[in-house]
């Protein structure tokens, strides 16, 4: 089919614009938690957001208004275990994360067609995103992004010397509460796009491939955006084309350009 008759339909639309924003928010937050190594509180999280969809489809709220709330706490949470407790922030991830998957195991063992419902959240459904979810994804993202470049210089101090961020001044708490908590509306916006269990590799591939070709970290913030945004869109246009589950297949084509990247830092180092 021709891609260009098949961005006439307002769905797809609705997918790519949706998909874009949220691709543009992972590739800059991704960065800063790749260099913070804490990437994996975006899997951590996700995990949290199961149990979370599990309680809103058993209500009968809808899901994400129940997962931002619920994921955002237990992102504070996890920095509370990790600051207060002799529990490393991994170890506090596991702990919280394994608990709302336990709880959204536990609803669906005792609901009834509540599985059908859920494997689009746990796979992604970007395709049958509303226009209302569109626009509070594009409102979302748009505060987001705008936070992170209002505490652009405190979140580079932070990830890169935290010790040396406070002798400057800088409130880390409160820069790392900010971090975790965009992180959270994050994940919970990615559910949506590429699913519960997919959602870490927007978060950490694109940052990562830039890391292999950026020279400085603007540089490899402006790349890891590109990046983000075109795996995304043609993540998007390859599952139309093949009729591929368009979350997996955004991933794999994040996969092919970070493997793209290496080669040809291979090629040019030599």
């Amino acid at each position: 089919m021709n891609p260009i008759i098949l961005l006439q339909y307002p769905f797809i639309q609705q997918a790519f614009a949706a998909g874009i924003a949220i691709a543009a928010l992972c590739a800059v937050l991704g960065l800063f938690l790749v260099l913070k190594n804490m990437s994996f509180i975006g899997d951590g999280l996700s995990h949290i957001s199961f149990g979370a969809i599990a309680l809103g489809l058993f209500l009968g709220i809808f899901p994400l208004y129940i997962a931002l709330p619920f994921t955002l706490i237990s992102s504070w949470l996890i920095l509370l275990l990790s600051q207060t407790t002799k529990m490393y922030s991994d170890a506090a991830i596991a702990v919280i994360s394994t608990l709302g998957m336990a709880i959204g195991v536990i609803l669906v063992s005792i609901s009834h067609g509540l599985n059908l419902s859920l494997f689009s959240y746990l796979f992604g459904s970007i395709l049958t995103i509303t226009a209302t979810e569109v626009w509070l994804t594009l409102i979302f993202s748009a505060a987001a992004l705008a936070v992170i470049m209002l505490f652009y210089n405190e979140l580079f101090y932070v990830v890169f010397d935290a010790e040396c961020a406070k002798t400057a001044g800088i409130n880390v708490g409160r820069i790392n509460l900010l971090l975790v908590s965009i992180t959270a509306l994050a994940v919970v916006l990615a559910i949506r796009v590429v699913g519960v269990l997919l959602t870490l590799a927007i978060l950490v591939i694109p940052p990562i491939t830039a890391l292999q070709i950026g020279r400085s970290f603007k540089q490899t913030l402006m790349l890891s955006v590109a990046i983000g945004i075109f795996s995304m869109a043609g993540g998007i246009l390859v599952s139309l084309l093949l009729d591929w589950p368009t979350g997996a297949t955004i991933v794999v084509v994040n996969f092919a350009v970070f493997c793209a990247a290496i080669t040809l830092k291979k090629i040019a180092a030599s």
